[in-house]
């Protein structure tokens, strides 16, 4: 049993140890901080989700690349700023969390949101149609 534990915890650490260096691509900061930056012009918004979704409505003044265009190869990358923190969001956070991976590899500063478009809306990101 002790050999098990013992094991067990030594995983652990190993995995910890190794993680160290990885950055989470998930943003931790509150929404009124990235809304600040957003409107300071430190920050954009780039919304992944596919065209149907973003029809039906979409955050002000947010960029359409879709998730599909991003890990396929074919998205104007081009037209996102490297010097500014891009904050990528789709409807539940996946989507986001693996563009914003995609991105960073690609040398820009992303980071997704948690929070989808609902969620947004709801808290003060002004939608539009």
């Amino acid at each position: 049993m002790k050999t098990i534990v013992a094991a067990g915890l030594a995983l652990a650490f190993a995995s910890a140890f190794f993680c160290m260096g990885e950055e989470s691509v998930v943003n931790t900061k509150p929404l009124a901080d990235v809304q600040k930056e957003i409107k300071d012009g430190k920050a954009i918004l780039v919304d992944v989700r596919a065209q149907s979704e973003w029809d039906k409505g979409h955050v002000k003044d947010a960029k359409f690349v879709p998730i599909t265009t991003i890990k396929d190869g074919t998205a104007d990358l081009a037209s996102l700023p490297k010097d500014k923190t891009i904050y990528t969001y789709c409807a539940r956070g996946g989507r986001a969390k693996t563009a914003a991976e995609v991105l960073k590899e690609k040398g820009y500063n992303a980071a997704s949101l948690k929070e989808g478009f609902e969620e947004l809306s709801k808290n003060g990101f002004e939608s539009v149609k």
